[in-house]
């Protein structure tokens, strides 16, 4: 390239960037004019923003001031209303403060002249009396002596022959008036009374029986009479045998079961037992049943469930041959019909009559005599004091208190001697086997104890775990001196102690 050419090129490049220079620079200069404007501009709106903002919050100000000024004056003015509404009640109570000073006043002024009143009424009757002994001669006691001597002179033969006359016409009435009244109680109430006997006779189909009874080796009759506690009797009288034990309720026990076995016709260990136990079942029912029956019949309400079951026992239970739950129920018509005649309680008498021999119930469970352990059996029940008094003082052992414990006493009294209700002969032997069961369940490792064959054997069975055979030996024999020292019998006594373990396994 020519060297002309070349500094031409230089000279335009370097027009052309001056001029691109000068053209930058009137923009740029331009710019900074607009950016001036724009800010101008966003002050202005700043300001006017700001002054509105200052105004909004001067009015927000004022309206807040107001609020508050009109609730303060609605506050002074509840305040204010308060105030006057204390002060009227305060003017209010003052008034009545004042009227009560004013009626504790007259009060105090009535008193004090009723007292002035008292006062001045005995001074002149003290005067009045002056006077008159001053008139008499006399002093008010020797006036009153006098008095009573002269009309104790005048009149005593014939008060004395009045008195005496009342005396034995009182006497024959009353006389008459209680033989009716007991006639027409006893004629009320009268029932049959009939003999508890100590054996049982169950009648069999045939005679075959008898041995399925017995079992193998007497395996089934030993299982029922260790069930049972009751001496199994099979002798040769054709198709019969005999429950024999002195509980009759065991004996009841006993012949269900057997009842219940001999329609089944299946016979073993374990039949037995699972019979026995659907008899027991039976058994309870049928004790609540007599419990709710003699209630009924003896008309005494309001009596707990459980006392019913204890009345209910007393069907099983004899004294002196006389059925314990009939004579209860008798005794409590008797004492009803009773208290009619005389006037008393009725219901306390009849409750009473019913409940007088309920401990007989659990006797031999309890110590003490019959007529405390039913004094406790009412108290634990929430029976009446009334019924309770008559209760445990129908053998007097306490002070009669009222006139119905004295019904219950008679009542008692009267069905207990009617001929033939009692023997002492089968009580006297009942009381011995209880003795001997007693004598047994003393000593440890006893499970249970059965006297049977009319008191010549004790059956006696123990607790495995407890006993083993060597303490059985020595167990038989230290009940055996016992009852040779504590008791009194004919003959000889077989003390029979029975140890058994069993083992219990189910096949799956």
């Amino acid at each position: 390239m020519e060297p002309l050419s070349i500094i031409i090129a230089l000279v335009a490049l370097s027009a052309g960037g001056y001029g691109g220079y000068v053209y930058r620079k009137k923009q740029m200069a331009k710019d900074a004019q607009n950016a001036d404007v724009k800010a101008e501009k966003l002050i202005q709106n700043a300001e006017t923003k700001a002054k509105e903002i200052v105004l909004e919050a001067r009015d927000e100000a004022v309206k807040i001031a107001e609020n508050a000024k009109k609730e303060e004056k609605e506050r002074r003015e509840q305040i204010s209303n308060s105030e006057k509404r204390v002060a009227q009640r305060e003017e209010a109570l003052d008034k009545k403060s004042d009227e009560l000073d004013k009626k504790r006043d007259d009060i105090e002024k009535a008193r004090t002249e009723i007292e002035q009143t008292k006062t001045d009424l005995r001074e002149i009757r003290v005067k009045q009396q002056e006077a008159l002994e001053k008139i008499a001669k006399l002093t008010k006691d020797e006036a009153k002596d006098k008095l009573m001597g002269m009309i104790e002179k005048d009149y005593k033969k014939d008060i004395l022959t009045f008195i005496k006359k009342v005396e034995e016409e009182t006497k024959e009435q009353a006389d008459a008036k209680a033989r009716e009244i007991i006639s027409v109680a006893m004629q009320r109430v009268a029932t049959d009374q009939t003999t508890e006997s100590t054996v049982t006779a169950i009648s069999l189909p045939n005679d075959e029986i008898k041995g399925r009874i017995i079992g193998r080796e007497g395996r089934n009759i030993q299982a029922l009479e260790k069930a049972t506690g009751c001496d199994i009797v099979v002798d040769d009288t054709p198709e019969t045998i005999v429950i024999s034990g002195f509980d009759p309720v065991r004996r009841h026990v006993a012949k269900i079961a057997l009842e219940k076995l001999i329609k089944d016709g299946r016979i073993h260990p374990a039949r037995i037992e699972e019979a026995v136990e659907k008899a027991q079942e039976e058994m309870d029912k049928s004790i609540k049943e007599a419990g709710e029956k003699a209630v009924y019949e003896a008309g005494v309400a309001g009596l707990p469930s459980e006392m019913i079951k204890l009345l209910g026992r007393l069907k099983f239970r004899t004294s002196y041959a006389q059925n314990v739950l009939k004579h209860s129920v008798e005794t409590s018509l008797l004492a009803g019909a009773l208290a009619t005649e005389l006037g008393a309680d009725v219901v306390i008498a009849k409750k009473a009559g019913l409940l007088h021999d309920i401990g007989k119930a659990v006797d031999q469970e309890i110590e003490g005599s019959h007529a405390v352990i039913s004094r406790d059996i009412c108290k634990k029940y929430g029976i009446s004091e009334d019924v309770i008094h008559a209760v445990e003082a129908h053998h007097e052992d306490v002070p009669f208190k009222s006139i119905e414990a004295i019904i219950v006493q008679v009542s008692d009294a009267i069905s207990a001697s009617r001929p033939g209700a009692r023997r002492d002969s089968l009580e006297n032997y009942i009381k011995r086997l209880s003795e001997l069961e007693n004598i047994a369940n003393s000593f440890d490792g006893v499970e249970k104890s059965f006297a049977i064959s009319a008191g010549r054997e004790v059956r006696i069975l123990v607790r495995p775990e407890q006993i083993d055979d060597l303490k059985a030996v020595k167990l038989s024999r230290d009940i055996a001196k016992k009852i040779e020292d504590d008791l009194k019998y004919p003959g000889q006594i077989k003390v029979n102690v029975i140890r058994e373990t069993r083992a219990i396994e189910y096949a799956k």
